[in-house]
């Protein structure tokens, strides 16, 4: 019986997997293998979030999560950590789901976990997110990014088509830097609406007001060298197109670099995006985002939070080096 409930409880907490199709989001289908990439990642995001939902505990659900391919797996994780929150945030549980998936191998996916974390943000009320594992002061805007990919990627039309703005969120995103978190992870949902073209990414950064093109392509760096999805001449073009924004490209592409690194999970175009964004490989990329990483109670001119002040330090590493 108790088996039963939470394989009920999965499929009425699992969104449908029409969901993450192409064609019903509307975004641009640059080719075959484009469109399936992007519906891969949608498949195994939902498919991990089913695993977390119907799992009597999070290390049940671990080795299927393990089993999925390698260049998906983090997809995984953060679909699994959004089902992990969506569990915590309901009445009546301990609230535990998100913790324990840190404890064990989830620590290797850390920054997706965070991620996904914030699509679950999206998805309970917001009288609830107090409920949500965020511990790490510096981490935690990585929920807002997630947030916001998740905003962009399901209601399109409000957030890219009318560049929405979010409106004063609870605490502790009580903050003017919670929308430059949000924009950047509006800047990688805007890789998967542009179907992984890379001039028509650059061309819906730049139906942004100039004070926001920074953090969405530092979105579309991030998604470029995670996801992948585009070779190294498309690629150049897009960090042509960035112009002056491009040192914020490198420093999304190290974050992917040292997400990928941390967890293990380096493919191919891993380092063909860190050769043209950082012109170093990926476990190169990956080094500067580590060892850029500052105290997370640092705070930079103006009180930015701890996150800026690294994602500051990766930009300008690029620039001090002249790779970008």
């Amino acid at each position: 019986m108790v088996r039963l409930i939470r394989r009920i409880r999965s499929l009425v907490l699992t969104p449908g997997m029409a969901a993450t199709e192409v064609s019903t989001r509307g975004f641009h289908e640059k080719s075959t293998e484009a469109r399936d990439l992007i519906e891969t990642v949608g498949r195994t995001f939902l498919t991990a979030y089913s695993y977390a939902a119907e799992a009597r505990a999070v290390s049940d659900a671990e080795d299927r999560l393990e089993g999925l391919p390698r260049s998906f797996r983090g997809f995984g994780y953060e679909g699994a950590a959004m089902g992990c929150a969506v569990l915590d945030a309901l009445p009546l549980t301990s609230g535990r789901r998100v913790p324990d998936l840190l404890a064990g191998r989830g620590d290797a996916h850390v920054y997706m976990a965070y991620i996904g974390v914030g699509w679950a943000m999206a998805r309970v009320p917001r009288f609830r997110w107090s409920r949500l594992h965020l511990p790490d002061p510096l981490l935690r805007w990585l929920a807002l990014d997630g947030y916001g990919f998740h905003q962009a990627y399901f209601h399109t039309r409000r957030y890219v088509a009318e560049r929405y703005l979010e409106p004063v969120l609870p605490a502790p995103f009580d903050s003017d830097y919670a929308q430059r978190a949000i924009d950047q992870g509006i800047g990688r949902a805007l890789w998967f609406v542009a179907g992984t073209e890379a001039q028509r990414a650059a061309d819906l950064v730049d139906t942004y007001p100039a004070s926001r093109r920074g953090d969405l392509y530092s979105g579309v760096g991030l998604a470029a060298t995670y996801l992948g999805g585009a070779d190294e001449d498309e690629l150049r073009r897009l960090a042509d197109r960035a112009g002056p924004h491009r040192p914020d490209v490198a420093q999304g592409s190290s974050f992917a670099a040292e997400a990928r690194v941390r967890a293990g999970l380096v493919v191919p175009h891993t380092s063909v995006a860190t050769h043209v964004f950082c012109g170093l490989d990926a476990e190169a990329a990956a080094l500067v985002s580590r060892s850029a990483r500052p105290d997370p109670t640092a705070t930079g001119p103006g009180g930015v939070p701890a996150f800026e002040v690294w994602r500051r330090r990766i930009a300008d590493e690029f620039v001090s080096h002249g790779r970008s």
